[in-house]
């Protein structure tokens, strides 16, 4: 049975004359159309319903982004106080939290995220945009150093930022962003995913009903050909990209060709390792939560489930099969339902591929794997094993209601699994000696790995990986400085010497 626990839930339905009514506000303030051939489109995929349209920017009008953005940064923002900037922040975390359900609605309506799950993005967007409000003037304060008592760094703004993200977190991936950056004087360029264009606009303005002077925070409705272009602009002085290895190297490339630094998150294949001694009912309810929120489709879900033990192999493979199985798709408004659909289309039909690979290669689909009967992008949970090293999909990442479980003998062989893949972004242990977690945690290949608990985030946990799930953080102190100029201060007396920085007081 599924623990209801798990699974965020709000008191509160939206009502289909509440989402009517916002469509209509929305619609009289950024003239929406229903027109398909349009790029940036907000699908219902509950429903499949065209919900609205947007046409992408021209050409002039991108260049005047960037000149505002520009303009913005030299002539006002970097200008403003740390108080200044924090007072815009608390202000956005603060309308956030007072007009949550229609943020949230947002986010159920074109992403088909669990309307619990959506409040409870809010909830996180919201506090990140407070921790960074908190604590950017003690990040901002200079850095001394002991060993040259006359230097010290300061830390200072760059310009304007692009940011590219993605679609399954439309609010917390953009404020992993725009916090720190905008604490630290920078301002933002946000090109986001054309199937959440609704989102993207309930940001833009929820930044402009914050008290941002235009240009700080800049909404792009752009083809990639225009994004090339920005990445090129001089006036564009970093680049930060959560997406596919495909766009995560094209951009990477290009700004670096531009001689301008790259943060990459390219998401990941996730293992979370069940040892022999782990107290099982407690771990199989974090396994569904790690492989199910968002309804797979998060870069630190725990895609490959790795168990310690044959016996145990096979009672954890019966609860968790048991526990997917009690999932029941529906209306991603009401509170009750347990399976969301997915995103789009084209992710339903990519996971269909998925399966039907590993089952040519030899897998076994113990649960699901087929389309649900019903309209919208629902698939059924699906439980797949007997993956071995040649199947097309032991290399994937699989996005998705879609759990890989394997069996192993040996934590030795837990650990040479979780990290025979090309990724590395989270991975999880799960042990009832928290010691010998540590000690596993040491040889496992990822970014971060989180012991009795499937990965997760939070404002002061550095996020971020390694190999192919990307390159630098987010979040926490260390996602601040990733777009900061630390400049080199050296003070010396009047009269000093030439010969060498003076290195005592």
């Amino acid at each position: 049975m599924v623990n209801r626990a798990l699974f965020p839930k709000s008191s509160i339905h939206v009502s289909d004359r509440a989402i009517g009514l916002a469509l209509c506000l929305l619609a009289r303030r950024y003239r929406l159309k229903r027109d398909r051939n349009m790029a940036y489109q907000s699908i219902n995929p509950s429903s499949g319903e065209l919900l609205a349209a947007y046409p992408e920017l021209s050409d002039s009008d991108l260049e005047l982004a960037i000149s505002k953005a520009d303009q913005a940064y030299r002539e006002a923002w970097r200008h403003y106080s740390v108080d200044q900037r924090a007072k815009v922040l608390e202000k956005a975390a603060s309308i956030l939290l007072e007009r949550k359900a229609e943020y949230a609605q947002y986010l159920t309506l074109e992403m088909g995220k669990l309307i619990g799950e959506a409040y409870a993005e809010v909830d996180i967007t919201a506090g990140i945009l407070q921790y960074y409000a908190k604590n950017a003037k003690e990040y901002l304060a200079p850095k001394a150093l002991p060993e040259a008592p006359t230097a010290q760094v300061s830390i200072e703004s760059i310009g304007v930022i692009l940011g590219i993200e993605p679609w399954n977190f439309p609010y917390y991936q953009v404020a992993r962003v725009a916090g720190p950056q905008l604490m630290a004087g920078n301002v933002l360029l946000l090109k986001h995913s054309e199937n959440v264009p609704q989102s993207a606009l309930a940001l833009a303005r929820l930044f402009e009903d914050a008290g941002a002077p235009a240009g700080v925070y800049t909404n792009l409705f752009a083809t990639i050909e225009q994004i090339g272009r920005v990445i090129d602009d001089p006036r564009v002085r970093g680049v930060t990209i959560t997406g596919s290895e495909t766009a995560g190297a094209a951009v990477a490339g290009r700004a670096g060709r531009a001689l301008k630094k790259v943060v990459a998150e390219m998401g990941g294949s996730d293992p979370l390792l069940v040892l022999e001694d782990a107290p099982l009912e407690s771990t199989l309810d974090s396994a569904l939560f790690g492989r199910m929120f968002n309804c797979g489709q998060c870069c630190v879900g725990s895609k490959r489930l790795i168990v310690v033990g044959q016996a145990r192999g096979k009672a954890f493979l019966e609860g968790f099969v048991e526990r997917m199985s009690s999932l029941h798709a529906g209306d991603p408004l009401n509170p009750a339902t347990t399976l969301a659909p997915l995103s789009s289309e084209k992710a339903l039909k990519l996971l269909l591929d998925q399966i039907a690979q590993a089952q040519a290669g030899g897998a076994n689909v113990v649960l699901g794997g087929k389309r649900i009967d019903r309209p919208g992008y629902f698939l059924e949970p699906t439980v797949i094993t007997e993956i071995d090293a040649n199947n097309p999909i032991h290399n994937q990442e699989l996005f998705g209601p879609v759990a890989a479980i394997y069996v192993v003998d040996s934590e030795a062989q837990a650990i040479a699994l979780a990290n025979a893949t090309s990724f590395g972004l989270g991975a999880s242990i799960f042990t009832a000696d928290v010691e010998r977690g540590r000690a596993v945690a040491v040889e496992i290949e990822s970014g971060m790995v989180f012991i009795n608990q499937p990965a997760w985030t939070a404002p002061e946990l550095p996020f971020g990986g390694i190999k192919n799930s990307g390159f630098g953080r987010e979040l926490s102190e260390r996602g601040f400085y990733e777009f900061v100029n630390e400049k080199l201060i050296n003070v010396a007396p009047p009269g000093a010497s030439p010969w060498g920085p003076v290195i005592s007081s």
